[in-house]
């Protein structure tokens, strides 16, 4: 009898951990309470958590959605047209949620206040000690252009901004996905998820297990009674540093009409895709050369747009999986939207192209693409892309290492530069055209370096997500989308020149920058545009009233012209050096949304042998002075009151 109640009680113990294991397990009593983690380990489908805490942002607790310029809602649904500007007050300023400020040690803090060794004097060869950002002066100052008031920043787009940024893809500009940020706590929790499904927040019917998660995922698990596992469900959030190097904890590339995963050299041989989800050619895993190929991306819809941006689902030619692939004397063709034409996906993937011809037609189809992690090195290529949000040489999410040779890359769709990073891009002695976008855009701590470069851009100023907010030439800027890491931007020109058809010439929003210019030819021929417009907007990127920029720029054999305006919660350190001369004002206007001013709007620094001619009168906050200043009639006003003139 013994016997048979032992039997009868190990095999109900077995028909409880059973029961359990279906719904997951745990050593802690969590019944009826919700638990949000971070994904610190994952052993089998057992998940360790940071215990902490998500904050919804404004638009996510009224019931809204931001839209993410580089992300719409899905290629079939996107509209070629973006979005139209908003309509703006008599001042000048734009209606609507204005963008948020990096935070955090990320570079974006204001640039140290000068010592005293930057403390001004009162005539041409002094300078005086900075303070309080002057008041912004009256009447035309020379700091803004025709039409504009005072400098006060653009306006915000209104309601569907669908249409990518005038950069990322390009552009993503608008920034964020699940628009959620967490904070860890001190706790930790130890659950087994066997058997519990994982829902995906956003994705509509997709579902996760255990095996999918990665360190750094957030998860939101919901008790109910008796500590059963009623439901759980994975969040992305703001600046998500769990991402996969690709970016989501997804990767799905679709599937493709021919996969090499064998090593060897293939010539001469066409390879085409009208299939959904489908790359014409992918290559994974294995070390390919490819001579004289073709590869066609007829047709074929995108059914994830993120997995087109992200992971190369429906690009023409995708390189996956540690792929090393060298392509020589290729024609690329698409007209699938989300079609990219030679897409380097992860960590370890190398492709090396050279004197091949890429053409893409459909949005968001940039011309060469790398995300999470990988390489692309590209020499002399001819790239021609016509749809919006189709940069020529573009990345996305995960970054990577794009290095490019000589060639031309050519952009004609709305929101399409000729470059997006979010990586670290390098182009030496090549054409970049835009002809209707800016033609360069950073996000984040990513970085472009031109070297002998023919840069022109020519971005509407109707039509494109960003045109609203400000129209530009170069912009660099952090989305707050997730996709790139908060830091310091970076870029650099020598040589070459930089040639502007609409708008500023630099724009800089919601991010720290460094900007190195070096015998450059700079022409602005927008006569009503700035050289430079460092300022906090009432878009998306940040928190209105926060999300000022800060810029310092180097000059070095440098000439330049034009008005640069900084608001009064950013920052300008501008140093010019190796007998650089800049025509020009620079002016402190109020920020638009009416944020705290800090300190140290505007250093002015003018090395020895440089020269500064004025166009009209200037407020900063300090300038120190071993140069020539040209007041020519005019004056500059320091943040202690101190009034320069000749």
């Amino acid at each position: 009898m013994k016997r048979i109640i032992a039997i009868l009680c190990c095999a109900a113990l077995l028909f409880t951990l059973a029961g359990c294991s279906s719904t997951g397990t745990t050593t802690e009593d969590y019944s009826n309470t919700t638990l949000t983690g971070q994904v610190v380990s994952v052993d089998g489908n057992t998940v360790t958590l940071q215990l902490g805490e998500l904050s919804e942002d404004e638009a996510q607790k009224d019931g809204t959605q931001d839209t993410d310029q580089k992300k719409t809602d899905s290629p079939a649904e996107q509209s070629t047209d973006q979005a139209q500007p908003s309509d703006e007050d008599s001042s000048g300023k734009l209606s609507g949620e204005p963008p948020a400020k990096p935070d955090g040690d990320n570079g974006g803090e204001p640039p140290a206040k000068p010592d005293d060794s930057q403390s001004a004097g009162t005539d041409e060869q002094g300078s005086a000690p900075s303070g309080e950002p002057p008041a912004k002066p009256d009447g035309d100052n020379g700091n803004a252009p025709a039409g504009q008031s005072g400098g006060e920043p653009p306006a915000k787009p209104d309601g569907d901004n669908s249409g990518q940024h005038s950069g990322k893809n390009s552009g993503k500009h608008d920034g964020k996905k699940d628009s959620v940020t967490f904070t860890p706590g001190e706790d930790t929790a130890t659950i087994d998820l066997s058997g519990v499904t994982i829902a995906k927040k956003g994705k509509g019917s997709e579902e996760m297990t255990a095996a999918d998660l990665k360190e750094g995922d957030i998860l939101v698990i919901v008790f109910g009674d008796d500590n059963a596992i009623e439901s759980v469900t994975l969040r992305n959030v703001k600046g998500d540093s769990g991402m996969s190097e690709g970016g989501s904890q997804n990767v799905d590339q679709g599937t493709a009409a021919t996969t090499i995963d064998k090593d060897g050299t293939y010539s001469g041989e066409t390879y085409t895709s009208e299939g959904d989800d489908e790359n014409a050619l992918r290559v994974t895993g294995a070390t390919v050369t490819l001579e004289g190929i073709t590869a066609d991306k007829r047709s074929g819809s995108c059914s994830d747009g993120d997995a087109g941006n992200f992971y190369g689902m429906n690009a023409a030619l995708l390189a996956t999986d540690g792929a090393q692939v060298t392509i020589q004397d290729a024609t690329v063709t698409s007209s699938a939207q989300c079609g990219n034409g030679v897409f380097s996906y992860g960590s370890g993937t190398v492709v090396n192209i050279s004197d091949s011809k890429i053409t893409t037609t459909g949005d968001n189809s940039g011309g060469i693409m790398t995300t999470g992690g990988g390489t692309t090195n590209a020499s002399n290529l001819t790239v021609e892309t016509s749809g919006n949000s189709s940069a020529a040489i573009r990345s996305d999410r995960g970054g990577g290492t794009v290095n490019v040779t000589g060639g031309t890359y050519t952009s004609s769709g709305y929101n399409s530069p000729a470059v997006y990073s979010t990586a670290a891009i390098s182009v030496s002695g090549a054409a970049l055209t835009a002809d209707n976008s800016e033609a360069l855009v950073i996000e984040g701590k990513n970085s472009i370096a031109l070297t002998d470069c023919e840069v022109s851009g020519s971005m509407s100023k109707t039509k494109g997500v960003s045109s609203d907010v400000n129209v530009h030439n170069v912009m660099i800027y952090q989305s707050m989308s997730g996709d790139a890491e908060e830091g310091t931007s970076s870029f650099s020109m020598e040589g070459g020149s930089l040639t502007g058809n609409s708008g500023d010439l630099f724009f800089i929003t919601n991010t720290h920058c460094t900007i190195d210019l070096s015998g450059v030819t700079i022409e602005n021929k927008d006569a009503d545009g700035n050289f430079m417009t460092v300022t906090g907007t009432s878009h998306n990127w940040g928190t209105p009233g926060e999300n000022g920029g800060q810029a310092e720029i180097t000059a070095s054999h440098q000439t330049f012209e034009g008005n640069i305006v900084v608001d009064t919660i950013s920052t300008l350190n501008m140093d010019l050096t190796d007998g650089s001369h800049f025509t020009g004002t620079v002016n402190i206007v109020d920020n638009a949304e009416g944020g705290a001013a800090v300190e140290n709007n505007a250093v002015i620094t003018i090395g020895e042998g440089c020269t500064w001619t004025l166009t009209g009168n200037c407020t900063v906050t300090s300038l120190t002075n071993n140069g020539t200043i040209e007041f020519n009639g005019y004056t500059i006003t320091l943040a202690d009151g101190t009034v320069l003139s000749k």
